[in-house]
């Protein structure tokens, strides 16, 4: 398996607050991690910081190669837990960065099943024989009102309050945390990325450039897409196959 990641400050944002971070474990099993952070001054940096900081580290520490597949799920969920509590503390405990946060999707593949741990707006996708499924749901007012009919999904895209998420690490002591699995096959992309990529590329061109490019030059081509289309946000996307 193969990783490629990429993060950009867009063509508006002042600063990046967006953090990645991924590792090769082994031919069959990796994982990534994106956060987009929120909070003004210096909070939003330091929010996905610390949390792509906190997941690394906690990866690092307690992942085992003979760990049993059953046993990932609270693995993943305890990382982002962590990291949930260790944005929170340092909020509490600086009142510069009172009411920073950020969002989180994990992804950890292992084998031929993707374990998905997901909290806020930025996504994962799944790129399978040209078509595209979007893995996680966004915790956000805006899909809110497309689950109760409000909105159509491309009402939601342009609506106002597109970016007012529900859900997010280091807002509370505690996190309501999506976990998914997916299948991975051979042949497969995984794309997860800040809504700085999914606000401004579409469906159709995350599948067109997959297909059209390998490697390196899918993100930097997905990255290029969303800067002429405004590059209004900070942009980060990984991928996996």
């Amino acid at each position: 398996m193969k990783v490629f990641s990429k993060t950009d400050i867009g063509l508006v944002r002042k600063e990046n607050q967006d953090s990645s971070a991924y590792s090769v474990i082994s031919s069959d099993c990796v994982w990534a991690v994106v956060c987009d952070g929120m909070g003004g001054a210096q909070g939003g940096k330091t929010a996905s910081s610390t949390a792509v900081n906190y997941i690394t580290e906690y990866l690092n520490r307690e992942y085992r190669d003979d760990m049993p597949d059953e046993d990932l799920p609270e693995l993943l969920i305890s990382a982002v837990d962590g990291a949930n509590l260790s944005v929170y503390k340092m909020a509490m405990e600086d009142p510069d960065l009172a009411g920073m946060g950020t969002t989180c999707d994990l992804v950890f593949v292992r084998g031929e099943v993707a374990h998905v741990v997901h909290v806020g707006d930025s996504r994962t996708y799944s790129i399978r024989d040209g078509k595209i499924l979007q893995i996680t749901e966004d915790h956000s007012l805006v899909q809110e009102m497309v689950r109760r009919g409000e909105l159509t999904p491309d009402q939601a895209m342009k609506h106002p309050n597109k970016n007012l998420i529900t859900r997010a690490l280091g807002v509370t002591h505690e996190v309501h945390i999506d976990y998914i699995e997916a299948e991975f096959n051979e042949g497969d992309i995984l794309l997860i990325c800040s809504d700085g990529l999914s606000n401004f590329v579409s469906k159709a061109d995350m599948v067109r450039t997959a297909q059209e490019h390998e490697g390196e030059l899918i993100i930097d081509t997905l990255v290029e897409i969303a800067k002429r289309h405004g590059g209004h946000d900070n942009i980060t996307v990984t991928i996996i196959y």
